[in-house]
């Protein structure tokens, strides 16, 4: 019998900002110590996110919302919105504490997506 993982976002803190003209495809969540968020509760949050300014894969790609299929780059100044729409998730109480560290140290949050 085969037991497939359920599928799965990642978020982490990146140590330093995004640089113009480098892209960030490779899947490195040991890189930026990531915290795993099931698929699912992120479903039902995704459209709340349609409007937040993020960056797709690099920082020369701005976007509204999380690149679900791709990486994400989170700057600091949507960092509340995320926060405010995390609020009352109990599942979601990990990602909601690195966006609010993150948001302390005024740092990019990097997603991969599934």
């Amino acid at each position: 019998m085969v037991i497939f993982d359920m599928a799965k976002h990642e978020f982490g803190i990146m140590d330093t900002a995004p640089i113009w003209g480098e892209r960030y495809d490779a899947y490195e969540p040991q890189k930026y110590h990531c915290i795993a968020v099931h698929d699912d509760d992120i479903v039902n949050i995704l459209s709340a996110f349609d409007n937040v300014d993020c960056y797709w894969h690099t920082f020369d790609v701005p976007k509204k919302g999380l690149a679900y299929y791709g990486v994400t780059l989170i700057p600091p100044t949507s960092h509340k919105y995320f926060i405010s729409v995390m609020e009352n998730i109990t599942e979601l109480s990990a990602c909601k504490a690195l966006f609010e560290r993150a948001g302390i140290e005024h740092k990019f949050i990097i997603h991969f997506g599934i």
